[in-house]
């Protein structure tokens, strides 16, 4: 039997503008408590280059940069049984989405949704519904999306950018 893991707190700060929205965090990320916490995840990498600070600077401040710039960070689902850290190894029938009505009503301020892979896009939608603002895919930034980084970070500085 494998036990229902339990997503990570919100990262939101005061007039947020965007969310970014994974879909469960990895194993590595929540042992660590932390979000993107896999080292091979270009998810710091990627922020860093946008915002000007280091990937492997402190959580801390990376997470203070991050807010700074008006970025929230958050996932799908709130729950969910897996095996691993695959978004295909997640249960179907486990899944719990996040309280997202309520996120929205606390954060008005938040003017686009950037779903981390589709994954994230595929179980808000069915589980969750509509966003309230507009929402854009973007390519996942986990080590198993095999898409050249130079690549990734083009499409994501885009979407980012102040």
């Amino acid at each position: 039997m494998t036990d229902v893991l339990r997503g990570l707190p919100p990262l939101v700060g005061a007039g947020a503008r965007l969310l970014i929205c994974g879909n469960m965090p990895s194993v590595m990320s929540l042992a660590a408590a932390e979000y993107y916490g896999n080292p091979r995840n270009a998810f710091w990498r990627i922020a860093g280059q946008v915002y000007g600070f280091t990937a492997d600077a402190p959580y801390p401040e990376r997470v203070e940069s991050l807010l700074a710039h008006g970025i929230a960070v958050w996932d799908v689902l709130h729950t969910c049984i897996r095996q691993g850290s695959l978004d295909s190894a997640v249960q179907r029938d486990s899944m719990v989405p996040n309280d997202f009505a309520a996120f929205f009503t606390r954060h008005p301020s938040i003017e686009r949704v950037l779903f981390n892979g589709a994954a994230a896009e595929t179980n808000y939608r069915r589980l969750v519904g509509v966003t309230p603002v507009p929402a854009v895919r973007l390519p996942s930034t986990s080590p198993a999306q095999t898409m050249r980084f130079a690549d990734k970070l083009a499409i994501w500085r885009a979407e980012l950018a102040d």
